[in-house]
């Protein structure tokens, strides 16, 4: 191999070790949702539903892709083929958000989020909700008032995120305030 080629094949390594090395990127800061913002499965205003929203920041994008409701985004990052460029994934604070408008945050990484699925509260659209908590007593909190129980973004069950969503009889369960 020639000193050429030689130097070539190092760069190209190293060039993309810079480009997929998630150390090296740089995070983005939180977006704010706007009403024009859709949701990113549905197609319908991120902004429209009750219950805590998502965005995921993809790298060479400039703008994030918005979620009506966070368990969408965690189905989005368990999909294999969704999930190899993600540089930053920002959720809904529901221990400072209003649950009907949550919209404007304050947004957390959901990676340091305490996460609780299976309560009574429901999210967009009337799915079962993730619900992301910047602290663990408000998360406490929450599941006193609502039930549910803690999890960690690894061990959401997939089909939790991205199984069938059966609406309940009780409407009220999609606006418990």
């Amino acid at each position: 191999m020639n000193k050429f080629t030689s130097l070539l094949f190092i760069s190209s390594g190293l060039l993309l070790a810079g480009c997929f090395g998630s150390e090296d990127i740089k995070k983005p800061d939180p977006a704010t949702l706007t009403s024009e913002d859709q949701s990113y499965f549905c197609g319908m205003t991120a902004a429209g539903h009750p219950g805590p929203k998502a965005q995921i920041h993809i790298l060479g994008q400039s703008v994030p892709i918005w979620f009506a409701a966070t368990r969408d985004a965690v189905g989005y990052m368990k999909l294999p083929d969704e999930n190899n460029e993600i540089t930053a994934v920002y959720v809904t604070d529901m221990g400072k958000a209003n649950w009907q408008s949550p919209e404007s945050g304050p947004w957390i990484d959901i990676k340091k989020a305490t996460l609780v699925i299976e309560s009574k509260r429901r999210g967009g659209m009337g799915a079962p909700a993730v619900v992301p908590f910047a602290e663990q007593a408000a998360a406490e909190s929450f599941i006193s008032d609502y039930g549910g129980k803690v999890v960690s973004l690894d061990d959401i069950p997939i089909d939790y995120v991205l199984g069938m969503v059966e609406i309940p009889d009780n409407p009220a369960l999609s606006t418990v305030q």
